[in-house]
């Protein structure tokens, strides 16, 4: 299918780490042809372009089976290319935060691996039409899943100023998103995303340079009108019970919003301990779900071929052979 071009980030480490392997064969014609030939159920969560599921697939055994999510209907039809040249692959038109439904609609009730690249892809944002880019201009739309939902435009245009200077500032960390709701509400039409950033720009009284004075309101308009935390959250939560003992969970991140979740998950998870019990004189004990967690970021070499993997950072976990306890129970 022709599209735009998309770099996996942190490809070998994200699958090595979802196999629960400290790396992957050297990449020679007989190891492409064999891999590791490893039987198991894994998760794409995020399948975007396929690069992290197809080097996942060189390195499973002909038995094993690849279940892959999206929201974005454009990579749902990549990844249905993917399925039919492939059996052991299975798509799922939908957000990861259905992790559990989706699966035991397949008949699956735990997993190997999972893994997910989260937050915006190379596509979407080169795609002007998305609506993602302020630096091409498409309609104000922002949504990963364009079958449903509103746009960042519907949303717009009913929305108050209070609503959106809140949004502004929790999901893109804008300090001066009052100023800026306000004159984005004075706006007559929200048809151009280049419109949209030039209100934003001129609006904005200080900007880092270097720095576009737009991007901080996109990712919050971005990150709220796909409910992106709320599906993180979602997500890592279904990962503990989904998981099989000695399972792998591993997650990439492109900002501190995702990342400080992730962290802060596995932490919880990995040490039997909830934020509220620090201060007890004797804190409850809690199941211990994950081994330490590890966090791995990009190399200088692959930062250098692909400056959007800078800010990325992989944080992984393997699941411990301990029984779910529901939270209604804790």
């Amino acid at each position: 299918m022709l599209g735009f071009a998309h770099d996996a980030v942190l490809l070998q480490e994200t699958v090595a780490a979802v196999l629960g392997v400290k790396s992957l064969p050297v990449q020679t014609e007989q190891a492409d042809q064999h891999g590791l030939q490893l039987n198991g159920t894994y998760v794409d969560a995020t399948f975007g372009r396929g690069g992290h599921s197809q080097l996942l697939l060189s390195q499973l055994a002909a038995d094993a089976k690849l279940i892959v999510f999206d929201k974005d209907p454009t990579a749902i039809a990549v990844a249905r290319e993917l399925a039919a040249a492939d059996s052991r692959v299975h798509v799922v038109h939908e957000s990861f935060a259905t992790l559990t439904d989706s699966l035991d609609a397949l008949g699956i009730t735990q997993v190997d691996g999972l893994m997910a690249d989260l937050g915006i892809s190379s596509p979407q944002i080169d795609d002007g039409s998305r609506g993602f880019s302020f630096m091409r201009d498409g309609a104000v739309d922002m949504r990963m899943d364009t079958s449903r939902g509103q746009s960042v435009a519907e949303w717009l245009s009913k929305v108050d100023d209070e609503t959106l200077a809140n949004v502004l500032y929790e999901f893109g960390d804008e300090r001066h998103s009052r100023r800026i709701a306000r004159a984005i509400k004075q706006m007559e039409s929200y048809e151009s995303t280049l419109e949209l950033a030039e209100v934003i720009k001129v609006a904005h009284p200080n900007w880092q340079r270097g720095k576009h004075p737009a991007t901080q309101s996109f990712q919050a308009m971005r990150i709220f009108i796909n409910n992106e935390l709320g599906d993180v959250d979602a997500f890592l939560a279904q990962s503990i019970p989904m998981l099989k003992p000695g399972g792998q969970l591993a997650v990439i991140s492109f900002h501190s919003l995702e990342d400080r979740r992730i962290k802060q998950f596995l932490q919880r998870h990995s040490k039997g301990q909830h934020p509220e019990d620090e201060n007890l004189p004797m804190p409850p004990q809690r199941p211990r779900y994950f081994g330490k967690p590890k966090r791995v970021g990009p190399s200088k070499t692959e930062v250098s071929c692909n400056p959007r993997a800078r800010s990325a950072w992989l944080r992984m976990a393997t699941r411990t052979d301990v029984a779910y306890v529901p939270a209604t129970e804790e």
